[in-house]
Formats: C-alpha cells, structure tokens, sequence
C-alpha cells in the first residue's frame, strides 16, 4: 500500500497554516477582494478627453453630474472581446439610461485615437468612453486591475447628482454591468 507523499509542517506550521489559509482564500477567490469605493464615497471630479460617434471632446464629471446621475463603468482595453460586449449592452441601454436622466460614460487607459474608433465601432455612437492614458482617475476610482494597474478592471459606479457612489458593482460579467446599474439608476430616479 502505497502513500501520498506529505509536507511536514511543526505543530507552529499547522497553526500558521490553519490561521492564514481563511485570509489567503478570501483574498485570491473573493469577486470582492478589490479597493472599489464604496456607496455613500464622494466620487472624484475629473475632466479627460472622451469621444463619442468618433469625434473627440472633453468630458466634464462635474458637468455631467449636474445634467443627471452618471453611469461610470471602467473596462481594461478598447476592442477586447468582454469590453466589445459590454460596450454593445450599454449602447442597446443607452435609451433607457437616458429616459432616467442619466449618462453613460466608459473609461480605460486607451488612447484616444483607438477610442474614436471603440465609440463608433463597439459604442455604436450611442454613449461616450473616456480616455485615461495616465491612469489618474483609474487609480481615484480605485478601479486599477491588481496584475496591471495602468489598466481598468471592470467596475461599474452610478453616482448620484449629489457627487456621492450610489451603486458599485464589480465582476467579469459584462452583461451583470449594464443591467445592475440601470436597476439601480431606476431606484435613484423613481423612473
């Protein structure tokens, strides 16, 4: 009768073991182990270069915010297969999220010549996606993707006309993105 060979661990090691393993589980599995903000966090102001139908402007948080609530969702890279999906549900939701009064903007570190591109292309001209080339609001939004933190990861905000998160949602599925945060633009507006 053969046997599985075993680590020796001291009885120290099966303790340190047994107290770290929760905390290492939690961390690596957890769909909830990112820094996102949290409801009720002041969201940051910023002003970048956005496009949408493949013209380029300057997008204005603190403009936007006073027009309606905004639906800011973070995507890691313009023409992916995931952020193309994603980009196609919120174009089809775009009229929706407008009935409500709310704006849709996307954001990644592309540059904005390829996001002239992903507005037209991907966006279908229906809503417009920012350009964070440096990452500065990436990294204000505590958005940044752990393996690379110039890049997004996909986090979606709706945040309220008083400049306050009032929905976070954080996961790989693109879809969950759009539809979770017009549930919640439709809780906030009572549209």
């Amino acid at each position: 009768m053969s046997r599985s060979p075993r680590f020796f661990l001291t009885p120290w090691g099966r303790r340190c073991a047994r107290a770290v393993a929760p905390w290492v589980a939690a961390a690596l599995c957890s769909p909830l182990a990112h820094a996102a903000l949290k409801v009720g966090d002041s969201a940051p102001a910023f002003t970048t270069q956005a496009a949408v139908a493949g013209k380029a402007f300057d997008f204005d948080m603190a403009a936007a915010l006073r027009q309606g609530p905004v639906v800011l969702y973070f995507f890691p890279k313009a023409f992916t297969q995931g952020c193309t999906l994603e980009a196609h549900a919120f174009a089809e939701a775009t009229p929706r999220f407008k009935a409500m009064g709310a704006t849709v903007v996307g954001m990644s570190h592309d540059d904005i010549a390829t996001l002239k591109r992903f507005s037209t292309e991907a966006c279908r001209d229906q809503f417009a996606v920012a350009s964070d080339p440096q990452a500065q609001t990436i990294r204000a939004y505590d958005a940044s993707a752990a393996a690379n933190p110039q890049r997004a990861d996909r986090i979606s905000y709706v945040i309220g006309q008083d400049g306050k998160v009032r929905f976070v949602h954080e996961g790989p599925d693109p879809d969950e993105h759009v539809q979770k945060t017009e549930a919640a633009v439709k809780r906030l507006t009572g549209r």
